[in-house]
């Protein structure tokens, strides 16, 4: 299957969707990988890693934020279609709903560059006897 990335690899843990949903260092698994809902630490609190180094912005986080906005109007029109709920009903259900899946779809994306760019830092190093 090839190498797994960052703790999962070590421990066993699932894979990226975790390390994102926590925030998980690439280097010790501990939960300080963001600082901010989607924003990346600096440096692990735990073991030190410089995050800020092995970060490289995202470029495509806004391809991805208009990507995930036009998948959900075309499910809140469809369901406006279907079910014709009320005004203060879709907005109490496509708020909270819009706001949370940018959240985890921005972190999942940040901690899969953020575990490649740590994984091509780590080949790149000597090998330690």
């Amino acid at each position: 299957m090839g190498q797994g990335l960052g703790p999962d690899a070590q421990k066993g843990q699932p894979g990226l969707g975790r390390a994102a949903l926590f925030g998980l260092c690439p280097r010790c698994g501990a939960r300080t990988l963001f600082e901010a809902p989607a924003r990346i630490a600096l440096s692990c609190d735990a073991c030190g890693l410089d995050l800020g180094a092995l970060e490289r912005g995202g470029r495509l986080a806004g391809v991805l934020t208009m990507v995930l906005a036009v998948f959900l109007i075309g499910a809140a029109l469809g369901v406006d279609a279907v079910l014709r709920p009320p005004l203060w009903l879709s907005a109490l259900v496509w708020a909270p709903l819009t706001v949370g899946a940018v959240v985890f779809a921005l972190r999942f994306y940040r901690t899969t560059l953020l575990y490649r760019q740590y994984e091509a830092a780590r080949a790149k190093e000597p090998a330690q006897p």
